[in-house]
């Protein structure tokens, strides 16, 4: 049996076509990139750090976990009770051998454990112990402990964007501070050390 296009038309087949639906479809896109462009716009022209990338864990315990350490350095394995168990506040960097904003960030980290005031643990994040080995070994070492994240499964329940990323962590073992991306000078200097030196005080 055939249909009959006029009695599909009646029962509103033909609805998209009115002026309403048209004007509808015209004004979509512009609405779209008006909000696209909206978002951008307060990006570039908001006073916010971009680094900052909020968490949910600020103010909150570091999740448990418990890291091997990287096959074949002295550097031993890392797990929640030693940034808990630590004297005062510590840096927690997340980093990996084939990150390359990671590999323009270690000199910073290798000045930042030559203070008395700092403590610095790493997170080696996806890597392959040969590789991770080498960086460090090229490289230098800053890290107190280096846990090996192969899975990526502590990154994924500390909210790891993306490495590097850098964590301040309170004697109390609460995560205070949560920076993506490379350190550089301004956010060592007017976020992070400031706040290492409140939480020691």
């Amino acid at each position: 049996m055939t249909s009959d296009p006029d009695t599909q038309t009646a029962h509103g087949g033909g609805e998209t076509g009115s002026p309403k639906g048209k004007r509808l479809l015209f004004l979509l896109p512009m609405l779209i990139f008006l909000v696209v462009a909206g978002y951008f716009a307060w990006g570039l022209l908001s006073d916010r750090d971009p680094s900052e990338v909020p968490s949910a864990l600020i103010d909150k315990p570091v999740p448990q976990f418990d890291l091997s350490p990287v096959e074949g350095l002295d550097t031993p394995g890392l797990k929640t009770a030693d940034l808990t168990d630590a004297n005062g506040p510590v840096l927690l960097n997340v980093w990996a051998s084939w990150c390359v904003p990671c590999r323009a960030e270690h000199p910073v980290l290798m000045r930042l454990a030559e203070r008395d005031d700092v403590t610095l643990y790493g997170v080696n994040y996806k890597d392959e112990p040969a590789d991770a080995r080498q960086f460090i070994n090229n490289l230098g070492n800053p890290f107190t402990r280096i846990g090996a994240d192969r899975s990526g499964r502590t990154g994924i329940e500390l909210g790891v964007y993306g490495v590097p990323e850098t964590y301040v962590i309170g004697p109390s073992g609460k995560i205070r501070y949560k920076h993506t991306g490379p350190i550089d000078a301004k956010a060592l200097n007017e976020n992070i050390l400031p706040l290492l030196q409140r939480l020691s005080g």
